[in-house]
């Protein structure tokens, strides 16, 4: 026979618990199990990424439930060169969160600066779509911290070597070696340009 008389203490209380991205992160985390020689590595990476985040005004994050905006979407083509007559009939509306966000949880938005990517499309103030969750493979446009400094490059490799790509002929490309500290951020998936 169980005497044991209820306290009305502990169990699930609605409301109680952390809050939806309130972690110092800004976003969901996850425990896992590191080696305890790689402990101090991991929180300075953190503290690092932290502090880029804190110290950055350029880096915003999507909505977490971003309003449905369809805007019209036409079904005939805009020439840039010789006008042809347009069609006057509406294929579909489209979101733009629909477009440029396939993960929000993992998606965050930074303003370009500099010119050493203009021949990637990427102009000074531009806002650059960054997905974390896409691998950061040679080929792709990356926003990394290069010794705690934000910077947007396109990946490459030489041999064993990673080099971080300049897009103009004016800026030199970076070989990443020992003594250098790189963290990549996240893959850049869209750029928005204003005219």
């Amino acid at each position: 026979m169980n005497t044991q008389q209820k306290t009305g203490r502990g169990g699930a209380r609605p409301g109680a618990g952390r809050k939806k991205g309130s972690s110092v992160y800004g976003e969901t985390t996850k425990a896992i199990r590191v080696p305890e020689s790689m402990l101090p590595e991991v929180k300075s990476m953190l503290t690092l990424r932290q502090q880029c985040f804190a110290e950055s005004a350029l880096i915003s994050l999507p909505s977490e439930s971003p309003e449905r905006i369809s805007i019209p979407l036409f079904s005939g083509k805009v020439a840039a060169g010789f006008p042809s007559p347009a069609d006057d009939y509406i294929e579909k509306t489209l979101d733009l969160n629909d477009l440029l966000i396939q993960k929000p949880a993992a998606t965050f938005f930074v303003r370009a600066e500099g010119e050493s990517m203009l021949g990637a499309g990427i102009h000074p103030n531009d806002i650059l779509v960054v997905d974390r969750s896409i691998d950061p493979i040679v080929g792709k446009v990356v926003i990394c911290a290069l010794n705690g400094e934000l910077t947007v490059k396109r990946l490459k490799s030489l041999g064993q070597e990673v080099i971080l790509g300049a897009e103009n002929p004016a800026y030199a490309d970076i070989t990443v070696h020992e003594e250098i500290e790189l963290i990549i951020w996240g893959v850049v998936t869209n750029v928005i340009h204003a005219l």
